[in-house]
């Protein structure tokens, strides 16, 4: 289509296409290599597709602070796109688009994390070839991106890890700190729809990229404006290694760790578990590290299936009750006490456990998270882990969205809370903070090389010890041997929980009643309003905008007592160190209630947290009703007003 300038400036013209999408295609298109690319254009171009455009042009998908992520299947898919298919019914190539997930945009994060590695080998005087790790997960094109990761990486003189199979994402972060490797990427969207794909970077301290890391790799990859490379000589070339079972071993050695009572799980009738795999990497581990641990497993016989369509479900979250209700109808029918879900890369775990009267109640992401702190923090008591002398060392790290309920069980037994924003890569840079605060004359050769207690000890002794980690979105973690939230590690420690409960002649759903008689009856209610494609985006900025511009003042009749704003004004956390700019507000209101709301860093939404709480009652009941009805109250006040503030 040789006039395909002049056709795409008339598009502009008549309003039926973007002048950003117009920009992203020619530049696009002047950087490709593969034919697949203009045969793809032209196409969408000839069918009127202007819509499907837009949606694939409008920006340069940006190498953010977690990596990429974005549709690898377009709305549309072209003829040249289908090809001749691939597995599990999928095209045989990604979309093509500046603002998609294909080898173009793969190609250029990739080789822009090579360069910037390089670079800071230069500034840190390190003479050897760079090493990187890359997994994937079991979405369209995981695994081709993997592959295509490791060659681009061999042809610039870099060697690279690349896992046999689909892995859990915290398995490259334990790889990098285990191997010492410099940097690792993940292939995945986590636990986005199927037709989604990402790229999620590590650096050498096994977590995702901070500052000032994030900020150089970002610039180094927007710098790249082509596909094409030159390939060193043969011998300057780096290797490929594939690892597998021997690397499974050393990460589920570690995850016995976790465990805090080991004698739990000795004799006694084994609990029965249903795994639900949703078609993903969780049972690759969990399963067999369950049945090891004792535990009667049974799986999910149709989640089982590593399938990037997840066709047993809507969507692959264990958030969502539908993705785990296979696994409750199995429980069911096989009386199983508890259901544990995760999702695609086995970063999030969803659970559903019995109640005192047998019922199947699923529990939210920050439910669990609470049993989890707070069973990890009483047994550390009661071991002897922590006492009176070291519990000013003891600290528990959540986000701020997640329930203030962890807050209060932190501060009843006397150890420190810090808030991060959301993401884990926030709450690994605590741990890495903690790791580096340890005077390194106090032990020999490396941190890594230390055991659980070794380590500990010195924790305790000379900076903060880690307790518990977690964020309401189902991601927790309870070591420092892994600097990402673990599905896994999860897994581990609520199957502890499982048997604590067990043993005391309680459900698991009983426990987190007696938490509400002590410390007052608290539910969270998350809500998303999906806004798809270039006229989404717009509008979630402009919405964004607006609750800074103009900050609420009253909902459902309750005045706002305090306003937050990350966005414009700089914050301290409890350990004084500074908080990140980002686009969130958190509102306080007079009644007790609050809530948060910020754009979704993953996925085309607005999220709202709803925050609400009763004091300490026997009466859960009518706890329950109160709390319930006041937050139902202020979400339909929120949404009025997001309705007005959208309309202008």
């Amino acid at each position: 289509m040789s006039n395909l300038a002049e056709i795409l400036e008339g598009a502009v013209s008549s309003g039926q296409l973007l002048e950003s999408s117009k920009e992203n295609i020619l530049s696009h298109l002047a950087g490709a290599v593969s034919v697949t690319s203009g045969a793809a254009v032209n196409e969408l171009v000839e069918g009127g597709e202007w819509a499907e455009l837009n949606d694939r042009f409008y920006k340069t998908l940006a190498f953010g602070t977690g990596g990429l992520r974005g549709r690898t299947l377009g709305k549309v898919i072209t003829k040249v796109e289908l090809g001749n298919g691939g597995p599990n019914e999928r095209p045989e190539f990604p979309c093509v688009g500046s603002a998609t997930m294909n080898f173009y945009n793969v190609g250029r994060a990739i080789r822009g994390m090579i360069a910037y590695v390089k670079k800071h080998f230069e500034n840190e005087g390190i003479e050897r070839k760079p090493a990187f790790v890359f997994g994937h997960d079991t979405r369209h094109f995981s695994r081709d991106f993997a592959e295509f990761c490791g060659k681009i990486c061999n042809d610039h003189g870099c060697d690279a890890y690349l896992f046999e199979g689909a892995r859990a994402t915290p398995q490259v972060s334990f790889l990098i700190r285990e191997l010492r490797l410099d940097a690792g990427v993940v292939l995945t969207a986590s636990h986005n729809p199927y037709h989604d794909n990402g790229f999620k970077a590590y650096f050498n301290d096994g977590s995702q990229l901070v500052e000032p890391h994030a900020t150089g790799v970002i610039n180094e990859v927007n710098a790249i404006t082509s596909e094409a490379y030159d390939v060193l000589p043969e011998s300057e070339r780096g290797e490929l290694f594939v690892v597998g079972e021997e690397a499974d071993r050393r990460y589920m050695d570690k995850l016995k760790t976790t465990l805090l009572r080991p004698d739990l799980l000795e004799g006694g009738e084994a609990t029965k578990v249903v795994f639900a795999n949703i078609h993903g990497t969780g049972g690759h581990i969990a399963v067999p590290m369950l049945r090891e641990l004792g535990f009667d497993v049974l799986t999910v016989p149709e989640q089982d299936a590593q399938d990037g369509r997840f066709p047993t479900v809507v969507s692959p979250n264990p958030e969502n009750a539908e993705a785990l209700q296979m696994g409750v109808d199995l429980a069911e029918k096989e009386s199983a006490e508890i259901v544990i879900g995760t999702d695609p890369d086995c970063d999030r775990m969803g659970v559903v456990v019995r109640d005192d009267n047998g019922v199947m109640q699923i529990l939210t992401g920050n439910q669990t998270g609470t049993l989890m702190e707070w069973y990890r923090v009483k047994t550390m008591f009661e071991n002897g882990t922590l006492n009176d002398s070291n519990r000013g060392r003891a600290v528990v790290v959540k986000t701020y969205v997640t329930s203030p309920l962890q807050n209060k069980i932190a501060e009843k037994f006397g150890i420190n809370v810090v808030d991060t924003l959301t993401g884990f890569k926030f709450i690994c840079a605590k741990l890495q903070k903690y790791e580096e605060g340890i005077p390194t004359e106090r032990y020999g050769g490396e941190y890594r090389d230390l055991s659980e207690d070794e380590s500990r000890k010195l924790r305790l002794e000379y900076s903060r010890f880690f307790v518990f980690g977690g964020e309401e979105s189902y991601g927790y973690m309870g070591g420092d041997y892994v600097r990402d939230k673990d599905g896994n590690m999860a897994t581990v420690m609520f199957a502890e929980i499982a048997a604590y409960a067990k043993s005391v002649g309680k459900s698991v759903a009983g426990l987190l009643d007696d938490i509400y008689r002590e410390y007052g009856y608290h539910k969270e209610v998350n809500k998303s309003v999906v806004m798809e494609g270039a006229e989404g985006a717009a509008q979630i900025a402009g919405l964004t905008k607006s609750y800074s511009e103009d900050n609420p003042t009253e909902f459902a009749g309750v005045k706002v007592a305090n306003v937050r704003d990350f966005a414009t004004t700089t914050y301290e956390d409890a350990e004084g160190d500074e908080v990140p700019r980002q686009g969130m507000l958190i509102v306080d209101m007079e009644d007790g209630n609050s809530f948060a709301v910020r754009p979704s860093g993953t996925e085309p939404k607005i999220k709202y947290y709803l925050f609400g709480n009763d004091d300490p009652s026997d009466d859960l009941a009518a706890s329950q009703a109160k709390v319930s009805d006041g937050l139902k109250k202020l979400w339909s006040a929120i949404e009025a007003d997001m309705q007005q503030r959208m309309q202008g």
